[in-house]
C-alpha cells in the first residue's frame, strides 16, 4: 500500500511512492475526540481494542508526553495481555501475551529508529500474524508492514500542561483507517462507535 505524504499533515503516513502511482484515495475512517485525563485515554484505548484482531496494525503519532504509551495500555487492558504495558522506549518491542486465548500485543517505539531497514532488524512482521501490534512513533517506517492500518494522532492542545503520562491537558486524539480492512462498513461504523462512546463517557 502507498500513502502519499503531506507537508502540513505530519499524521499522514510518509510511506515513498512513485511518481507513476494512481494517489491514494481519502481515508474513509476519520474521526477525532477530545481527551482531558489519563483515564479518558486509557478508555479510548480499550474502546479502540474492541476493533483489533490478530494482523492489526496501529501507528502512534504525537510528541512526547502526548499520551501514546498511555493508549496504548489501554489497548492491552481491552485485549487482556500479560504484564504491564510500559514505553518501550529502550527495549524498543515488547510482546504481551495473551491472558485469554486473543491475539497477543506487541508494543514497539520506532523513536531511536531512522530507518527501514532498523525496523526490518526487529522482525515485527515475524509476529504480525498473530498479535494486534502497535507502534510509537512509527510514521513513516512501518506502514507497509500490513495491507491497512489504523494511524492515531494525539495532539496537545494549545495551553495546556505537558504531562508524561496525560494526566494533564487536553488532547485531540485523530483515528483514520488506512487500506482495504478499514474501508469495510462495518468496521468504520464499529470505529465511529467506540470514538462517539469515549467522547459521550467524558
Amino acid at each position: 500500500m502507498r500513502v502519499p505524504a503531506r507537508a502540513d499533515d505530519p499524521a499522514r503516513p510518509a510511506v515513498s511512492a512513485r511518481g507513476d502511482d494512481p494517489p491514494e484515495p481519502p481515508a474513509v475512517l476519520d474521526e477525532q475526540v477530545t481527551v482531558a485525563t489519563a483515564a479518558q485515554m486509557r478508555d479510548l484505548g480499550e474502546r479502540l481494542s474492541g476493533l483489533l484482531r490478530a494482523g492489526d496494525l496501529v501507528v502512534l503519532s504525537g510528541s512526547l508526553g502526548a499520551g501514546k504509551t498511555t493508549l496504548a495500555q489501554g489497548i492491552g487492558s481491552g485485549l487482556g495481555v500479560r504484564g504491564r504495558v510500559t514505553s518501550p522506549t529502550f527495549v524498543i518491542a515488547r510482546v504481551h501475551r495473551s491472558l485469554g486465548g486473543g491475539p497477543d500485543l506487541v508494543h514497539a517505539d520506532a523513536y531511536r529508529l531512522g530507518s527501514r531497514a532498523e525496523v526490518d532488524d526487529l522482525d515485527l512482521d515475524a509476529d504480525l500474524a498473530i498479535a494486534v501490534t502497535v507502534v510509537e512513533w512509527g510514521t513513516g517506517l512501518v506502514e507497509d508492514l500490513a495491507d491497512s492500518f489504523l494511524a492515531v494522532t494525539i495532539e496537545v492542545e494549545a495551553g495546556s500542561a505537558e504531562a508524561a503520562d496525560a494526566a494533564a491537558g487536553q488532547r485531540t486524539v485523530r483515528v483514520r483507517g488506512w487500506g482495504e480492512r478499514w474501508q469495510q462498513p462495518a468496521a468504520v461504523a464499529a470505529a465511529r462507535r467506540a470514538v462517539t462512546q469515549s467522547a459521550a463517557r467524558r
